[in-house]
Parts: structure tokens; C-alpha cells; sequence
């Protein structure tokens, strides 16, 4: 089923869905287009989380204080604990720095109604003098994608950035505030060949149980939608290591790819942790259209848009249906400003919280912004 959305689509979660607008369109089957979309409106508090030069940091590599959100904060991840929404932000120390030569950390925010935040006051996970440290420094730890695993404890997934390769990394946490790095991901698996590829953007499999996603296990393995060119899957038995699955020539197996003359037509890359439902594994994901040959006129060249796509329960390499319009796009002045000017929405964290879904985005790489779905 084709949808028309404007910016955002209004659809409920296993519930309601949109209306094709034509009769010729072509309506499948299997699943139902409105068994699984996820609609979303754009706050009148955006943005949310805004860089803030008073907070200091003493760099534990150079014993310097810096201002470590004074650039920048963005891309943040989401969960739940109790009754607070916790928030993982990347932050960016240097605002004379140009895009990509900054060094991130991650920052902890909570709040009680999802939409307004306390910032604690140094970051959570920051480059140290530690043996990750020839993976995270110079450019710092990114983009947290955080998930609650079965026995209540927490797992987050980032890119480590040392200015040469991205790496997908793990860390876990009992408390979200202290956290032990556990390194690349994918240091172990296929004897280590992929330990220097560029891996990023890791969204675990979750299911929703008493208001939380929590990390779900299918024919008994966790498994985690990553990349950034392309989708592609892992797997897991401690959700620390991952074993990427590998197509028939021995390269990596792309689940999702780029459709040319669409909002996605350059990078398909996955947002938050993915959803297990009754219709199957709900990926929502962030597309970027090509500048040039290729890309679709219908969204400015370069630009971040959020979609969807959904893939078997049973065979989670299977894609069953993609949305084809996206989501949420760049549309107020601060998503089409700041550091990446093309227009960002960069979908990151997704909880379930007062019976609602909150889905908190980057913001052209310089602040955070949040969408509702009632």
C-alpha cells in the first residue's frame, strides 16, 4: 500500500493506518500496511536538548578541562527506567571545529515527562587512558543506541572513532550512569574480518513487555539491523559480541538496500532498536538522498529523512514491505541549519512511556528534537 505523507504520517501502532490514495495503487497482502506503522508529530518544545558551554570536563588523556557539549548535542538514544526517560545525547566539544574533526562523548539526561531534561553534569562514556583508547580517540564515542536486556541490566551500542575507521562498539551498564566498554563488536567474529571494515549504527531486536523494549532472542540468538550504506544483520548470544551474517560469497549479507529516485536513494541506516511485533520486525531507519544522478527531487540533495520497513518474525533477513514516502523530515529552521545545512532528522531513540511513543532525533548534527505519537 502506497501512503502520501506531508511530513509526518498518522498511523497508529498495530492499529490505524493510512489511506491509499489511489485505487491503482497496488496493496499487499502480507502484512497489512496499517498493522504496523508508526506515526509521529514533531513537539512544539522543539528542540529539546540544545549545547550548553558551562558544562565541564576534565579530559582524562590531556588532564585539560573543555566545555564538552559547547558544540554541539545530538543523535541521542532512549530508554526507560521506573518512571523516567533516560537520554544518551552525543555531544561535540569544539565549535571551530569543522564536521567530523570534534571529539564526541555521550551525555546523560532524565526526565520525568519524557519531553523536558536535567542534564547531569560530565559525560558517561568519553575516550579514556584505557585499551579502547586506539579505538575512541581522537574523534571520540557516537551515536548510543541503548537497549534493557532480559535480567534488567543495560547494553549500549556507539561508534568508536579514532579518525581513520568507524567501529560499532558495546558497553554495559547496571545503573545507565557507570559503564564498562566491552570494544568492536565484530573483533571476534569470522576471525576478526571485520574488525577494520567501517561498522556503525547498531539496533537491537526489542520487544515491548510492561511498557519497556527489552532485547528479545529469536530462534535463540539476539540479533541487531546495523550499517550505514546498507542494512545488514547480526547475531548474538550476549549481546556484546556480534557475528555478522554473511551472504553466499562470504561478504556481508545486505538485508535493505538504497532505492534510487527516492528519499533513501543514497544510505539506508538503521535508527533506533528495532520492534518485535505480532506482524513482524518493524525497522525504522534513516534515509539520505543522493546529490546528483540518482536522487529524487521530491527532498533536497543530501538530506535525512526517517522510514520504515518491516521484515519476517520467522526469517528476519526477509524484507516483507517498506513504507515508501518517509515519516519525519527536516522541516523547522533548526533542522535545516547548524552543522549539516542539507536538513537532518536523524531517528535515534525510541521508548514507550506514559502509553505513548517518544521518538527523540538529531537535529543537522546540533541539537535534539522529539516526535509523539499519541
Amino acid at each position: 500500500m502506497k501512503c502520501r505523507f506531508p511530513i509526518v504520517c498518522v498511523a497508529s501502532l498495530l492499529l490505524i493506518g493510512c489511506k491509499a490514495d489511489s485505487k491503482k495503487e497496488s496493496v499487499k497482502t502480507n502484512p497489512p500496511t496499517e498493522k504496523w506503522l508508526l506515526g509521529f508529530k514533531k513537539t512544539d518544545t522543539n528542540p529539546i536538548l540544545t549545547a550548553d558551554s558551562s558544562y565541564v570536563f576534565t579530559n582524562p588523556i590531556t588532564n585539560n578541562e573543555v566545555q564538552w557539549q559547547k558544540a554541539d548535542v545530538f543523535n541521542p538514544g532512549a530508554v526507560v527506567r521506573n518512571d523516567t526517560v533516560f537520554l544518551f545525547f552525543r555531544a561535540e566539544d569544539n565549535p571551530k571545529a569543522i564536521l567530523g574533526g570534534r571529539t564526541s562523548r555521550i551525555g546523560l539526561a532524565y526526565s520525568t515527562d519524557g519531553i523536558t531534561f536535567t542534564k547531569y553534569p560530565t559525560p558517561v562514556l568519553y575516550p579514556d587512558n584505557d585499551e579502547y583508547n586506539k579505538w575512541d580517540y581522537p574523534g571520540g564515542i557516537e551515536d548510543p543506541r541503548v537497549v534493557e536486556t532480559p535480567d534488567g541490566n543495560y547494553i549500549m551500542l556507539y561508534t568508536s572513532w579514532n579518525k581513520e575507521v568507524a567501529r560499532l562498539s558495546s558497553a554495559s551498564s547496571k545503573n545507565l550512569k557507570d559503564w564498562t566498554k566491552h570494544g568492536p563488536v565484530f573483533e571476534k567474529a569470522h576471525s576478526g574480518k571485520f574488525l577494520n571494515e567501517w561498522s556503525k549504527s547498531g539496533a537491537i531486536v526489542t520487544e515491548l513487555k510492561n511498557g519497556r523494549l527489552i532485547a528479545k532472542k529469536i530462534n535463540g540468538k539476539y540479533l541487531m539491523y546495523w550499517g550505514e550504506l546498507f542494512v545488514n544483520l547480526a547475531q548474538s548470544d550476549d549481546l556484546l559480541d556480534w557475528e555478522p551474517l554473511l551472504a553466499p560469497n562470504g561478504e556481508l549479507l545486505q538485508v535493505f538496500k538504497p532505492t534510487l529516485n527516492e528519499f533513501d536513494s543514497h544510505l539506508t541506516e538503521p535508527g533506533p532498536p528495532a520492534l518485535y511485533t505480532e506482524h513482524g520486525i518493524l525497522l525504522l531507519y534513516n534515509g539520505k538522498n543522493l546529490t546528483g544522478q540518482g536522487a529524487t527531487l521530491k527532498f533536497p540533495e543530501g538530506t535525512y529523512c526517517g522510514g520504515q520497513v518491516i521484515f519476517d518474525k520467522n526469517d528476519p533477513t526477509k524484507l516483507l514491505d517498506r513504507l515508501e514516502e518517509p515519516f519525519i523530515c527536516p522541516s523547522l529552521p533548526h533542522e535545516v541549519s547548524g552543522q549539516y545545512k542539507a536538513g537532518t532528522t536523524f531517528i535515534e531513540g525510541l521508548v514507550y512511556f506514559k502509553n505513548k511513543w517518544f521518538l527523540y532525533y538529531g537535529t543537522a548534527d546540533s541539537m535534539v528534537g522529539l516526535a509523539i505519537k499519541e
